[in-house]
C-alpha cells in the first residue's frame, strides 16, 4: 500500500473522508515558520492530543498520542520522529545514502547497524518457514517491471529468467559485523517488512517515554491502548477495487495491522501485474487482491501479509496459524472475503469512525 489517512468512515457506503486537518512535520515538531506547528489540543476525557503527520518510506505516515501530560507527549513524540528517522538512515530504499542502498551498490556492507542486521535476521526466518515466497531479494524483479512499465511493454520470458536468476533469499550472508550478497546483480528490498519494523520502534520509543495510547501510521498500523472515549482504535481496511471506499473495518488494541494489496503498485490495469511477487516465477500471484494481517508484531504482521498473499489462501493460512494471536482478512480477484475466526472484523453500525485507513 502506498497511501494511509486518517479518515472516517461514513453511513453504509463506508467512504474515506480526511477527518485530521491540523498535523505536523515528524521532521520539526516545534517549528511555526512553515506550518509544521504541533497539534496539541485535549480532549473531552482530559487527554491531551498530540497529532503528527510523516512521510515514511516514500509514504504518508501519521501519529496520535493520548497523554494527561502534554509536556510528557511532547516529549514522546520527539522520540518518536527520532526512532523512525533512525529506521529509515538503515532500512529505506527511498533514501539513497541509507545502510541498504549502499549494499545494493556494493554487494557488501561492512559494520551494518544492528536494525538492518535484525530486519534481514528476521526475514530469512520468515523466507525459511514459507518455503522462500517471502523473499527480499526480489528487488530485481521490481526494476525489471518498473523499466518496461516506462517502455510501455512487459518483461520478456529472457527477460524474467535473467532477473530470476539473481533472486535467491539463501545467497544473502548476514553476521553482526558483515553483510554480504554473494551472487552477482543481486538486490534486497525491505519494504515488505520495514514499515511494520519501524511501528514496532516507534511503539517502542512511545512506551519507553510513559506512552500508553497511540495510534501509529507508519504505512503499517500499529494500536496501543485505546482511544479517549475507551473505545479500541477503528480501522478501514481500504477496498483492492473502490479507492474511496473501506472493504472492511476492524477494532485494534495493543497489536498491529498490515494490508498487501495488488492495487497499491500495479503495473497494468487489471491488476494481474503488480509490486508482490512470486519468487518462483517472477510473476504476481493470481489469487488475492488483497491480505491484512493483525499481529502483536508490525514486523510479522507486515512481512505475513506479503507471504500469504504470494502462497494463496490455503498455504496462507496454513502458515499463519504458525503465528501465535496472528489473524487474517483476505480479499480475493473474485471479491469474495476469506477471514480467520479471531480476525477483529467490526460492523460498520457498531463503529462510529474509522481512525485510519489501512
Amino acid at each position: 500500500m502506498t497511501r494511509r489517512d486518517f479518515a472516517a468512515a461514513i453511513g453504509g457506503t463506508w467512504s474515506a473522508a480526511l477527518s485530521l486537518p491540523s498535523v505536523l512535520s515528524w521532521g520539526a515538531p516545534n517549528a511555526s515558520s512553515n506550518g509544521s506547528v504541533l497539534d496539541a489540543a485535549e480532549s473531552a476525557s482530559g487527554l491531551c492530543v498530540v497529532r503528527q503527520t510523516a512521510q515514511a518510506f516514500g509514504a504518508e505516515g501519521s501519529l496520535l498520542i493520548l497523554h494527561p501530560e502534554e509536556k510528557i507527549a511532547r516529549r514522546a513524540a520527539k522520540a518518536a520522529v527520532a526512532e523512525l528517522e533512525k529506521v529509515e538512515e538503515f532500512l529505506s530504499l527511498y533514501r539513497p545514502e541509507s545502510e541498504i542502498c549502499r549494499l545494493n551498490q556494493a554487494g557488501v556492507l561492512a559494520r551494518p547497524h544492528p536494525y538492518l542486521v535484525n530486519a534481514l535476521r528476521k526475514s530469512l526466518e520468515m523466507s525459511a518457514k514459507s518455503a522462500g515466497a517471502f523473499d527480499v531479494t526480489v528487488q530485481p524483479l521490481w526494476e525489471l517491471y518498473e523499466a518496461t512499465k516506462k517502455s510501455g511493454r512487459i518483461p520478456t520470458s529472457a527477460e524474467l529468467e535473467s532477473a530470476r536468476g539473481k533472486v535467491d533469499w539463501r545467497q544473502i550472508e548476514v553476521t553482526a559485523d558483515e553483510i554480504r550478497l554473494k551472487r552477482r546483480g543481486m538486490k534486497v528490498t525491505l519494504n515488505a517488512m520495514a514499515q511494520g519494523f519501524a511501528a514496532d520502534r516507534v511503539l517502542s520509543a512511545l512506551r519507553a517515554h510513559g506512552i500508553s495510547q497511540a495510534l501509529v501510521n507508519t504505512g503499517e498500523i500499529g494500536a496501543m491502548g485505546r482511544r479517549a472515549d475507551g473505545k479500541p482504535w477503528t480501522i478501514g481496511i481500504q477496498h483492492p477495487r473502490r479507492k474511496d471506499a473501506f472493504v472492511a473495518l476492524a477494532n485494534l488494541e495493543n497489536c498491529c495491522m498490515a494490508t498487501s494489496g495488488d492495487y497499491a503498485s500495479a503495473f497494468d490495469d487489471d491488476y494481474l501485474r503488480h509490486h508482490i511477487f512470486d519468487p518462483a516465477t517472477g510473476q504476481s500471484p493470481r489469487e488475492l487482491s488483497s491480505v491484512t494481517i493483525t499481529a502483536p508484531s508490525g514486523t510479522d504482521a507486515d512481512a505475513l501479509s506479503t507471504t500469504v498473499f504470494v502462497l494463496g489462501a490455503e498455504n496462507g493460512l496454513r502458515l499463519l496459524a504458525e503465528f501465535p494471536k496472528a489473524e487474517a482478512f483476505l480479499v480475493r480477484k473474485d471479491g469474495g472475503i476469506i477471514k480467520t475466526r479471531g480476525f477483529p472484523e467490526v460492523q460498520p453500525e457498531a463503529s462510529d469512525a474509522g481512525d485510519i485507513r489501512c
